[in-house]
């Protein structure tokens, strides 16, 4: 199962993911049916920021603060999801598409014009080789602000990812003040 957590800043849209990927793992292994080796799945975070300044510093220390007892394995990965190996029972959260996305663009180890691409052949990857994909994107297309032209292409290119997972996941939550609010569940 895909579920796509979207909010915006401070909307609580991380603790929210943490927590449904922590019960989705907690389902896994109370399920009585499961072989030994199902119950031996893990529990995954896939960290997208790459810290690079003493604030995204702070944010990526919060961020552990908040998952702490939570069991995760915490994967950093900046770019180059497709890359990445888990079992098909692990149970996966990709935090979060906008990091990523920037990783993808900017970087030097990025795609640049193709991150989209690239980042939707991750999603599929990492979908196809785990048991749940729990993914936190940012709500960032509301402000109506000018901006330049790399801005732009960046906000375009995450609207694609958006659409994409729009129509791909099982699951869609939008998190606004602390509250889920669920847009689509199959």
């Amino acid at each position: 199962m895909v579920v796509f957590v979207i909010g915006g800043s401070g909307s609580g849209k991380s603790e929210y993911a943490e927590q449904l990927a922590a019960e989705l793992m907690e389902q896994e292994t109370e399920n009585k049916e499961l072989s030994t080796s199902q119950k031996d799945a893990r529990l995954v975070y896939i960290a997208t920021m790459e810290p690079m300044d003493q604030e995204s510093r702070q944010r990526i220390l919060r961020h552990r603060a908040m998952r702490e007892g939570r069991q995760f394995e915490t994967w950093e990965q900046y770019t180059h999801l497709e890359e990445l190996s888990f079992g098909c029972k692990d149970v996966l959260l990709l935090e979060c598409l906008s990091n990523l996305m920037a990783n993808e663009m900017f970087s030097a180890t990025g795609r640049g014009d193709q991150a989209a691409e690239f980042i939707q052949k991750g999603i599929r990857h990492l979908a196809e080789h785990s048991r749940h994909l729990v993914i936190v994107g940012n709500n960032m297309f509301e402000d109506g602000m000018e901006y330049d032209r790399f801005t732009r292409k960046y906000l375009e290119e995450m609207a694609k990812i958006h659409q994409y997972l729009g129509r791909r996941a099982d699951r869609v939550v939008e998190v606004v003040c602390g509250i889920p609010i669920e847009w689509r569940m199959r």
